[in-house]
């Protein structure tokens, strides 16, 4: 695979150089879609077939909807409901027949559904939701339907975010494709950076904490609490780096080529004062996603704070189901659903008590939310992580009854490179957060940076590590 291998690195600086020597903004679309498909093909060449039936759903759904006053809605809900059918095909049908002949042999039904041996498109769930979306905004009048198939076709496949997101929104990308970017040295140079800082999040964070997290996990029987609560605690930062190194990857060689990429993260793990703040700073694109496309709809002009709950716990249920075809997604989910259930009823008290006693500017006291907040994401997060819900109980029970020696003396230098490696992202962020960094491009300063970022990748990556995590939802 282009990331697994590094032909990435050969494959992007070409699609650059051709790109910007291209004369016509009709050519360098075309060039763009081409460049798309052909690197999703890499994973699977029927996978394109997939990605392109989608999108003409989407695309032929949309300009019909402004030409009939009667069946927009209709039009909608039936290309909707197609997406979702390929979507439910491909990806939970086995975990649906498995989970229907599970229920059946309770009632003391015998029945045999065959299993589909079909692999899971890569990014299935970011181009169908990213495309369903658009659907939407143009339906509501939140956008213009996209007349030029071609320049639609490379919205949804715009290759630095199609198989891992950022989650975009035809508002924002899709005007992006109509306009002529010239080459701007200042975004080049910053979007470099961006993705060295991504490849250091995956490569020297990430795979350095997947060696120790991965021999924990999978060998669950043979470790105690103390080990399982050091693998959950360190599993946190071993998911924001894959997906946030991936993001920022992403965005970075987007706006090489002049493109502007939301952000997808904002420092949640050392930032959050709490669960609703995490949300507002993790899988940004996600989490807006499905508040502004099902739980905003749902709540409505409802003024019931019951509703509000459930609204809220069912939006994240469904995320759970998104992330993918395992009822240990769903828990995790559901965990962080109860959490926001719990902020939201004691949102008010809360912000009483803390202007009573003067807490809001504290510095323990935000310190102080940060720990627990990050404490309430590791334990739902551990399900996320457990290959199966009894491992996930499993580790529960361990981390508060079977505390101990920690046996990782093998893993120690991981560990060490580990935490070595997380404080150098938390100086970053510190300094990000307050506003540290140079606010223009800074040759200086990016060179340094640049600099010390290759030397820690050479020197502390591990080069045999896995795909990006989220490749798989």
């Amino acid at each position: 695979m282009l990331f697994n291998s590094f032909a990435f690195l050969i494959f992007f600086p070409v699609v650059c150089l051709i790109y910007y020597l291209l004369p016509t903004l009709r050519l360098r679309n075309l060039f763009l879609l081409a460049a798309s498909y052909f690197f999703y093909m890499n994973w699977e060449p029927t996978y394109a077939l997939l990605l392109l039936t989608s999108t003409v759903i989407t695309y032929a759904a949309a300009r019909l909807v402004k030409k009939s006053s009667h069946n927009g809605g209709r039009l909608v809900g039936v290309a909707i409901f197609l997406n979702l059918l390929i979507l439910f095909f491909f990806k939970y049908f086995n975990f649906a027949a498995e989970n229907v002949v599970t229920v059946m042999s309770w009632l003391g039904i015998r029945m045999h559904v065959p299993e589909l041996k079909v692999l899971l498109p890569v990014g299935i769930s970011f181009y169908i939701f990213q495309a369903l979306g658009y659907l939407i905004d143009v339906y509501r009048g939140d956008t213009k339907a996209e007349k030029d198939f071609f320049t639609y076709a490379l919205f949804v496949s715009f290759f630095p975010q199609l198989v891992a997101g950022p989650i975009e929104r035809s508002t924002h990308l899709l005007p992006q494709f109509r306009e002529r970017h010239a080459f701007d040295s200042s975004k080049a140079i910053s979007g470099l950076n961006l993705m060295l800082w991504g490849f250091f999040l995956k490569l020297v964070v990430a795979d350095r904490i997947a060696i120790y997290v991965d021999t924990i996990y999978n060998n669950m029987a043979h470790h105690n609490g103390t080990s399982i609560l050091l693998a959950s605690c360190l599993y946190c930062f071993q998911v924001y780096g894959d997906f946030a190194g991936y993001s920022y990857i992403a965005i970075g060689s987007a706006r090489v080529m002049g493109f502007s990429i939301m952000d997808n993260f904002r420092h949640p793990y050392f930032y959050s004062t709490s669960v609703q703040d995490f949300w507002k700073r993790n899988h940004i694109s996600l989490t807006t996603w499905f508040m502004d496309y099902l739980y905003y709809p749902m709540v409505g002009s409802s003024t019931r704070m019951s509703w509000w709950c459930f609204s809220i716990f069912f939006t994240f249920f469904v995320s759970g189901f998104w992330h993918g075809a395992a009822w240990t997604y769903v828990v995790s989910f559901s965990i962080f659903g109860i959490y926001l259930v719990g902020c939201m009823l004691k949102d008010k008290a809360q912000r009483r008590f803390e202007k009573r006693h003067g807490l809001k500017k504290k510095t323990w006291w935000l310190v102080a939310n940060r720990i627990v907040t990050y404490f309430l994401v590791m334990y739902a997060l551990t399900y996320f992580r457990a290959t199966s819900i009894a491992d996930g109980w499993t580790a529960t029970v361990r981390i508060f009854t079977d505390l101990g020696h920690t046996p990782f003396l093998e893993g120690i230098t991981h560990i060490a490179y580990a935490v070595f490696a997380l404080l150098i992202v938390f100086a970053v962020e510190y300094c990000s957060e307050n506003k540290k960094f140079p606010s223009t491009v800074n040759v200086k300063w990016y060179s340094a940076s640049s600099i010390a970022l290759l030397t820690a990748i050479i020197t502390l990556g591990v080069f045999t590590g896995g795909q990006f995590i989220y490749f798989q939802f």
